[in-house]
C-alpha cells in the first residue's frame, strides 16, 4: 500500500486572516446562545448535538494486520480499548425527531496512553458546509440571531439547510446537505459517521469514519423511520434495538495524499475516496445493554463532555475549524457544567459508566 502520503509537518496548517478574532466572535456569538437556551430551559444544554438518542458503552479492537503507516498514535496494532459513544441530533437544543437535523456520534476512547481519553467527533456527512473559521462565523452570527427571534424548528431547519447547500454547491458538492438531511428520515445504527474534518495522524494527514459492519446494522442502512408522532423515535429505536442484540462497526482511515485537492484548512471539501480509499483500522463492538436507563443519560447528558481536543499529540485536530473548536468546546462545557451543578468527569474505564 504504497502511496504519496502526506507527512504531517507545521507547515501543514495554514492560519486564516483575521482568525483569532473570529475564533473570538464565534465563542462569544454561542455563549449568548447558550445563555438564550438556558433561559427557556432554566436547564444548560450543549450548544450543538443537545438531544442524545443513547449512550453505548463497547470496545475498540485495532487490527493485529495492520501495516506501519496505519499503526499510528493509538492505533498501535492488536490494541484493545473501552469506549463510551453518544449518539444525537445536531442542533444545541431539543426538538421533536420529526425535524431533520443531521445525526452524530461522539466516541471516546479510554485507557489511552499520556492522555486518559482519545475524543473523535462524528457526523453522518463526509464534509463540513461552512468549511472554515471565516464561513463558520457567519453561520453561527445566523443561529444567533434565530435564537434571539426564538423561531420555532419548522422554520430553522429547512432555511439552515438551505444555507449550507448554497455553500456546498460552490465546492462542487450540491445539495448535499439536504441530501444527508433527506425527505425521509433513516435509521441512526445505519448512519456512516465522519470526522468531517482533518486530524493528525501520527506522522500523517487524515479523517476517520465509522461505517456498519455487522449484518444486524448493515440491514439498518437507509431504513425509512417514521416518527409517528414520537418525539423521541430515535431513543426508542436504540434502546429496543441494544435490549435484544449487539452491534458491530468499523472504524476506517483515509490518508491525505495531496494538500490541494484534499486541503486541510477548507472542511467542505469532501477528500477523493479514489485518490486515497477508507482503509479498515479495527472494530468498535456494542455489546447487549441498557442504553438509555436514566443514570445512563444523566451521565452521558449532564457528566460527560466531549471534544476534539481532548486528544493525544499523535491524533491532534488540523485545521482552522479545528483550531475554533478548541475555545469553544471548552467554553461551552465550562457554561453547561457551571449552570447546572454538574462535575465534569473525565472517565478512565467503562465502569465508570452506569449501567
Amino acid at each position: 500500500m504504497k502511496r504519496p502520503w502526506v507527512m504531517y509537518a507545521d507547515g501543514v496548517e495554514q492560519e486564516q486572516p483575521n482568525e483569532k478574532a473570529q475564533i473570538a466572535a464565534i465563542v462569544a456569538s454561542m455563549g449568548r446562545v447558550n445563555e438564550a437556551v438556558f433561559d427557556k430551559h432554566r436547564h444548560a444544554l450543549r450548544d450543538a448535538h443537545a438531544k442524545s438518542h443513547g449512550i453505548l458503552k463497547g470496545v475498540l479492537t485495532v487490527r493485529a494486520d495492520l501495516p506501519d503507516e496505519l499503526a499510528q498514535g493509538i492505533f498501535a496494532a492488536g490494541r484493545v480499548y473501552e469506549v463510551v459513544a453518544r449518539l444525537s441530533s445536531a442542533p444545541g437544543d431539543i426538538h421533536p425527531d420529526r425535524v431533520r437535523s443531521l445525526k452524530g456520534m461522539a466516541l471516546k476512547v479510554m485507557g489511552v496512553d499520556g492522555a486518559g481519553t482519545q475524543d473523535f467527533l462524528m457526523v453522518n456527512l463526509p464534509v463540513l458546509p461552512f468549511g472554515d473559521v471565516a464561513a463558520y462565523l457567519a453561520f453561527q452570527e445566523g443561529v444567533e440571531e434565530r435564537a434571539v427571534r426564538k423561531e420555532t424548528p419548522a422554520v430553522l431547519v429547512p432555511e439552515l439547510a438551505s444555507a449550507a447547500s448554497v455553500v456546498l454547491e460552490a465546492v462542487g458538492h450540491p445539495n448535499r446537505l439536504l441530501e444527508a438531511l433527506g425527505a425521509t428520515a433513516h435509521h441512526i445504527l445505519g448512519e456512516t459517521f465522519h470526522t468531517m474534518a482533518a486530524l493528525r495522524y501520527g506522522r500523517y494527514v487524515a479523517k476517520l469514519s465509522l461505517a456498519p459492519a455487522s449484518e444486524n446494522v448493515k440491514e439498518l442502512v437507509g431504513q425509512p423511520v417514521e416518527d409517528g408522532g414520537n418525539d423521541s423515535v430515535y431513543r426508542d429505536l436504540v434502546v429496543e434495538f441494544f435490549r435484544r442484540e449487539a452491534a458491530e462497526y468499523e472504524l476506517r482511515v483515509q490518508l491525505c495524499v495531496d494538500l490541494e485537492t484534499m486541503p486541510v484548512e477548507d472542511a467542505s471539501v469532501e477528500w477523493s475516496v479514489e485518490a486515497s480509499p477508507f482503509v479498515t483500522l479495527g472494530t468498535v463492538r456494542f455489546p447487549v445493554q441498557e442504553a438509555y436507563s436514566p443514570a445512563r443519560r444523566v451521565y452521558g447528558d449532564e457528566v460527560l463532555s466531549f471534544n476534539p481536543w481532548q486528544c493525544v499529540e499523535e491524533h491532534r485536530p488540523l485545521g482552522s475549524i479545528m483550531r475554533s473548536r478548541r475555545a469553544a468546546y471548552e467554553a461551552s462545557s465550562r457554561f453547561r457544567h457551571e449552570r447546572n451543578v454538574r462535575p465534569r468527569v473525565e472517565p478512565r474505564e467503562a465502569a465508570q459508566i452506569p449501567d
